[in-house]
């Protein structure tokens, strides 16, 4: 392990040894956003891949196309040495009871987020070794960095260590995908899943735009243009986004204004008060005693009809209209349009 003075152990290319994934074949269970690149990066890292999908999916064609060997799951499971799990969380279990019988003693069941194994939607068998690299990027970023010879943070994990030899082979993964030129941190899968639910419902996908929506319907029914509350309350979210990603808070108070910080300092404790974090507390809890993880498989047994009111809910918001039609004025618009584009998970 590289010195650091984090509290976590950070691996980077120097401690990664190829050696722990040359020989071995690995099976790439979807072709989404993180599958095509897993694959793609591990093969042009001179890793033998096969790529799993339905004979009926349309990534098969475009899997092919790349350069790659596809099968069906359960055959590319068979052959495989390491089978990455990276189909949607919510056929994972599925897919799962589709390829168990290939997986044979000393093979290796990889995840990129933890989420079925630590609310046991899926069990393994003991004789194989359970692990996880979970990039902490989107897909067609992970390829590009790869492309482009820079890295990707990613997150570490081993849940079972059948062999003993599950540590050295998933930081070979992870060094043959990219992540180790940028550093991979070493967790468990309960914390993975646990902060990675906590921060996509607090921050980072639901409290980010809940706190957007409220403020733009605030300015919009005070009698201010759509327009200035769309630019004013969202668009300007990642000049601060990119100040506070690349040196932290303080970088982002640095850069605005004074007056800035002093009503940010000021007013933003007294609108995300005590009575959030007592929410967010509350959600931590759900996520710790498994009763998000009940409610959204229930949710998707029944065919997801809260979801799909939620869905279309905000799809429907003023707010999307607005940016919608500012965006297109946007030189950089299509651009940014194309960038975004991923392949469906399969």
């Amino acid at each position: 392990m590289s010195e650091t003075e984090f509290t976590v152990p950070v691996y980077y290319d120097d401690d990664a040894d190829s050696d722990a994934i040359a020989g071995k074949t690995v099976a790439v269970l979807g072709y989404g956003s993180q599958g095509h690149a897993h694959a793609q990066n591990l093969a042009d890292s001179g890793v033998d891949v096969v790529v799993g999908l339905r004979k009926d999916s349309d990534s098969w064609a475009q899997a092919e196309n790349d350069g790659l060997r596809v099968a069906t799951p359960d055959d590319a499971a068979a052959e495989a040495d390491i089978v990455s799990m990276l189909v949607p969380d919510t056929v994972q279990p599925a897919v799962f009871e589709a390829i168990s019988d290939g997986l044979e003693a000393g093979d290796t069941l990889q995840f990129a987020h933890g989420f079925n194994i630590h609310y046991n939607q899926i069990q393994p068998p003991e004789d194989v070794d359970v692990t996880m690299v979970a990039p902490k990027t989107p897909g067609h970023l992970l390829r590009r960095n790869y492309v482009e010879d820079t890295g990707t943070p990613a997150l570490l994990a081993v849940y079972q260590n059948a062999t003993d030899e599950a540590d050295e082979e998933a930081l070979a993964y992870a060094q043959a995908i990219g992540c180790t030129r940028a550093g991979v941190v070493e967790t468990t899968f309960q914390e993975e899943v646990e902060t990675d639910l906590f921060g996509e419902q607090a921050v980072l996908c639901g409290g980010i735009t809940a706190l957007i929506k409220h403020a733009y319907e605030t300015l919009v029914d005070a009698g201010y243009s759509p327009e200035m509350a769309y630019f004013e309350c969202l668009n300007e979210m990642k000049l601060i986004v990119d100040l506070m990603y690349e040196g932290g808070m303080a970088e982002m108070w640095n850069s605005v204004s004074d007056t800035a910080e002093y009503g940010g300092l000021k007013v933003g404790p007294e609108i995300v008060d005590e009575g959030v974090r007592e929410n967010m507390d509350e959600a931590l809890e759900a996520i710790q005693n498994g009763e998000f993880a009940r409610d959204w498989v229930l949710e998707n047994k029944a065919g997801r009809p809260a979801y799909t009111q939620l869905h279309e809910a905000d799809r429907n918001h003023d707010i999307e209209d607005v940016g919608a039609r500012l965006r297109a004025l946007f030189s950089w618009a299509e651009e940014s349009t194309e960038e975004a584009e991923a392949p469906a998970d399969d």
